[in-house]
């Protein structure tokens, strides 16, 4: 692909149709060019490469449909809601990644058209941040605004992420929120920030403490450390319920991505983990329970093991 326009999709992500006319490229080699799959058309009047949106997964051909967005725009704007969320790098879990969402600096209301949703916010000072060239609401309002626009634990998710990373924290979240009593759609907001952990590493962590909470389960401790008689830590597990002698462990292919060591196979790791659990029960006492993705899916019943557990160790 030329050069130029290629320094261009470095710099914003994304070229324009105009953009490619100053150097030359007239309508028939466009056409010629994006039905050749040279070039791939992120919305109209916006493209990059088809060798590289190839290989782009959803999240990252989300970002360039909100950079393309934000390029085109005729007023001037911000990433917002999760178009910001994105390019804070927060998952994208379960949230509705065909529109583009950008908030007007103008103090207009704003439209929905094309794949394009324009927001009319009142900004104050710290909402607004240039990053990696274009402007985008700061993280703390970006969390803020995603509880607006999804459910509470998708927000959970995200939230989780900018508070585990250090993008936002807690104080500034409520500090923030308290100047929000008008936004529309903040109902569960308050209801949110009383459930979100910094100390979640995980979208799996944070959806298992979410189940937890959905089917009334007790609290548990998260990231809870295992100490020896002299205190020294020895373990930490994902959730735990020491009065109740229990403990969870949430299994993804990222975790145990992690935890893989040079020259190691996915079943060493798995061997590993089992002598982890093994230790901490030997030491503890309790009882543990292993989560994977898909129990996630069936809350009630695994809500119900967990329980089990519950009552057992009671007994």
């Amino acid at each position: 692909m030329d050069p130029v326009l290629l320094q261009i999709c470095d710099k914003y992500g994304v070229f324009l149709r105009r953009e490619a006319e100053a150097l030359g490229y007239h309508d028939h080699a466009i056409t010629a060019l994006v039905k050749s799959g040279a070039w791939h058309r992120v919305r109209h009047g916006a493209y990059v490469s088809g060798e590289e949106w190839r290989t782009l997964s959803r999240e990252q051909r989300f970002g360039l449909l909100s950079r393309a967005a934000y390029r085109q725009s005729q007023t001037r704007v911000m990433l917002s809601h999760t178009s910001a969320v994105h390019e804070w790098a927060a998952p994208l879990w379960d949230l509705d990644v065909t529109e583009a969402h950008l908030t007007r600096l103008d103090g207009r209301t704003g439209r929905r058209q094309a794949g394009v949703v324009q927001h009319r916010g009142r900004l104050l000072r710290g909402d607004v941040v240039l990053h990696n060239e274009v402007f985008v609401v700061s993280p703390t309002r970006a969390a803020l605004e995603i509880t607006t626009v999804a459910g509470t634990e998708a927000s959970m998710v995200v939230i989780d992420d900018l508070l585990h990373r250090g993008l936002t924290d807690l104080d500034r979240l409520a500090s923030r929120f308290e100047l929000m009593n008008h936004w529309p759609e903040t109902l569960r907001t308050d209801l949110i920030l009383r459930l979100v952990d910094a100390r979640a590493e995980s979208v799996g962590e944070t959806r298992l403490r979410y189940l937890c909470w959905a089917q009334s389960l007790p609290a548990p401790e998260v990231n809870y450390e295992i100490t020896d008689a002299a205190g020294r830590v020895l373990h930490r597990v994902d959730l735990a319920w020491p009065e109740l002698g229990v403990f969870a462990e949430f299994d993804g292919k990222v975790k145990y991505g992690k935890l893989l060591g040079a020259d190691e196979s996915a079943k060493d790791v798995i061997v590993r983990e089992q002598r982890r659990e093994e230790h901490i029960c030997r030491l503890t006492g309790w009882r543990c329970v292993r989560v994977v993705w898909a129990d996630l899916d069936r809350p009630i019943e695994t809500a119900n093991r967990i329980r089990a557990q519950f009552r057992s160790v009671a007994a």
